[in-house]
């Protein structure tokens, strides 16, 4: 039965970041995150929160334009496809369409229904390294988190915020067990804990680990903290692929 986040009690006191990301890689399989839900956040924070997202959005959008219709261009031109992608996924009030530069061939779907071997692999985690769908145009973006870019317009829309837990799809929530509920809680982000401590370096486990940390551990401090590294993660293209 899944736990109710508000209503469940705290088990042990939170371990450091270093002692989630190593007990999830097998440094001390006895260590588990800490299976208990997060305190609802300060509603003053939690609004000064929605009040950056928005600012920080939409002046985004405007100083980005330029490039944003560049990257559009070179989309459209290299192989005549559709420019945006729009990834179904699950938010606080249910699920919403991501946007995303397309970054794959029209037929990629079908490509991945006609290889077994390679949907299984896909469906581990989510990703597939050397994916074969992938564009020219599409591993430049992917290489430097552009591709995501278009989604300032689900922040600005109240979808997403800034900074947040990964965005998932309904089909990956089973992955996130007794947590799933605590993820649900709140809005996908643009930028988060993930993003800026392995991308896709880490398994998917891994990922759900720093998801459920974030979320246990989560400031405005915090918030600020992955947004300042967030550009030097990106321009050096870490664990990107």
């Amino acid at each position: 039965m899944t736990e109710n986040p508000s209503t469940v009690r705290r088990e042990a006191r939170a371990p450091s970041v270093g002692a989630v990301i190593n007990a999830s890689r097998g440094g001390a399989a006895s260590a588990p995150v800490e299976k208990c839900c997060r305190p609802a956040a300060k509603p003053l924070q939690r609004s000064v929160k929605n009040v950056l997202d928005f600012v920080g959005a939409l002046v985004g959008l405007a100083l980005l334009s330029p490039l944003l219709i560049l990257l559009a261009l070179c989309i459209k031109l290299d192989d005549g496809g559709p420019v945006f992608y729009r990834r179904r996924v699950v938010g606080r009030k249910g699920e919403f369409n991501a946007f995303k530069f397309r970054t794959m061939r029209p037929d990629a779907d079908a490509i991945l229904a006609a290889d077994p071997a390679l949907r299984a692999k896909f469906e581990t985690d989510y990703k597939l390294q050397d994916d074969p769908r992938i564009t020219r145009v599409g591993a430049l973006l992917r290489k430097y988190s552009l591709d995501e870019l278009p989604q300032l317009l689900n922040v600005l829309m109240g979808q997403m915020s800034l900074v947040g837990p990964r965005m998932v799809t309904a089909a990956e929530l089973q992955k996130y067990g007794e947590f799933r509920d605590l993820l649900l809680r709140v809005k996908p982000g643009l930028s988060g804990y993930w993003q800026v401590n392995g991308r896709q370096s880490v398994s998917y486990a891994e990922r759900v680990k720093m998801d459920v940390y974030y979320l246990e551990h989560w400031s405005l401090l915090l918030d600020l903290e992955i947004l300042l590294k967030t550009p030097a993660k990106v321009v050096r293209a870490e664990g990107a692929y």
